[in-house]
């Protein structure tokens, strides 16, 4: 058994183990680059198989997701605000809004975002008349959903490239 934990190979999945966990976690807490780390993960678990099972073509097809993913990330808010006439700030809100309510559970993080939100296009503006009360609502909504639909397709390309990484270790 002791020499069994000496296995460097055990300790390189286990790394592969722990950076995918954190990695998928990473994909909804907005602290944590989360497709780079799920990838990493993965390429350890390669390189601690050798490559044999899964090899290079396979590791492409998971790089080009993950790049792809942080395109998808970007964008997605962007034009989320961007669709809605969101300002800079109204972006960095939501962002600032997600960080925050981390702390405050699952519902933190869903309102947290949209708060933010709604207060960085307040800062942004400074004088509110009850027409601009109602366009800053659409403006918080806007970009809270674009941080939304961002999000689950990074959910979906991380389980993608979960999925793709069995496929090859199981035809492999």
């Amino acid at each position: 058994m002791e020499s069994a934990l000496l296995d460097p190979t055990l300790w390189l999945y286990v790394l592969a183990v722990v950076l995918v966990l954190v990695g998928l976690a990473g994909t909804v807490l907005p602290a944590l680059p989360g497709i780079p780390l799920v990838f990493a993960g993965l390429l350890v678990a390669a390189w601690a198989g050798d490559f044999q099972l899964v090899g290079g073509w396979t590791l492409a097809v998971l790089g080009a997701m993950t790049l792809a993913s942080l395109v998808i990330d970007i964008a997605a808010t962007a034009l989320g605000a961007k669709r809605v006439g969101a300002s800079g700030k109204a972006v960095a809100g939501a962002a600032l809004g997600t960080v925050v309510g981390l702390f405050l559970g699952l519902v933190g993080l869903i309102i947290g975002p949209f708060v933010g939100a709604i207060a960085g296009e307040l800062l942004h503006r400074r004088q509110l008349e009850q027409q601009g009360l109602d366009e800053v609502a659409r403006i918080g909504f806007g970009t809270w959903l674009g941080l939304l639909v961002g999000l689950a397709l990074k959910l979906a390309v991380a389980f993608a490239m979960l999925g793709i990484f069995v496929a090859a270790l199981l035809i492999g």
